[in-house]
């Protein structure tokens, strides 16, 4: 008798074909060639967002520009609708200023990135921790094309986006959440 199932062949067997890794559907086989994004409308025109880009670059994304209020007007300028009290801190990434809402005495940490192709809703009260990363679009991994995905987020008011954590297209962090650090937080998380 084998003392351990692992080098039993069955169970190898078993986990081999049922791990969380395993994918059971056939592989896609991609044409990146074939890629196409013109459905998608960034909402503003190319010279906006090329401005935007070198500000974001100098006042947001640096680490030399500690000033909070700089960095809350300069968005209010692009678009952004950004309520009192606000602190953002250094090395902030934000891609469209215009798809963003922050309401009033919210944080952004340090390195946060908002990668919004879509809406990105902050309620009152939110801490955005260092590294945290709110991320609105995506690839459809069953298209050929790997066409683009996306969808809005909403933070409600009160929670925590601890550390390194991530919050996916589609996602509604339910007011008071606590989203712990390093961890993922999924559209299938709303009903929760």
């Amino acid at each position: 008798m084998n003392a351990f199932p692992a080098q039993n062949s069955g169970f190898r067997r078993y986990f081999m074909t049922h791990s969380p890794d395993s994918n059971p559907e056939p592989p896609v086989r991609r044409r990146l060639a074939d890629y196409s994004n013109a459905e998608y409308h960034p909402g503003r025109g190319f010279l906006v967002r090329l401005t935007w880009y070198f500000v974001s670059l100098v006042f947001l994304e640096s680490a030399w520009l500690p000033w909070s209020g700089l960095k809350v007007w300069l968005l209010r300028l692009f678009g952004a609708r950004i309520g009192a009290g606000v602190v953002i801190h250094p090395n902030v990434r934000v891609k469209n200023p215009w798809r963003l809402s922050i309401d009033d005495n919210c944080w952004i940490g340090r390195e946060v990135w908002i990668d919004n192709i879509e809406d990105v809703t902050i309620e009152s009260d939110v801490c955005l921790s260092q590294q945290a990363y709110l991320c609105t679009g995506s690839h459809d991994h069953h298209s050929e094309t790997f066409e683009l995905t996306a969808a809005p987020i909403r933070i409600g008011h009160g929670a925590w986006i601890c550390c390194r954590a991530t919050v996916l297209p589609g996602a509604v962090v339910p007011g008071m959440r606590v989203v712990g650090a390093g961890r993922v937080f999924t559209r299938h998380q709303n009903e929760s």
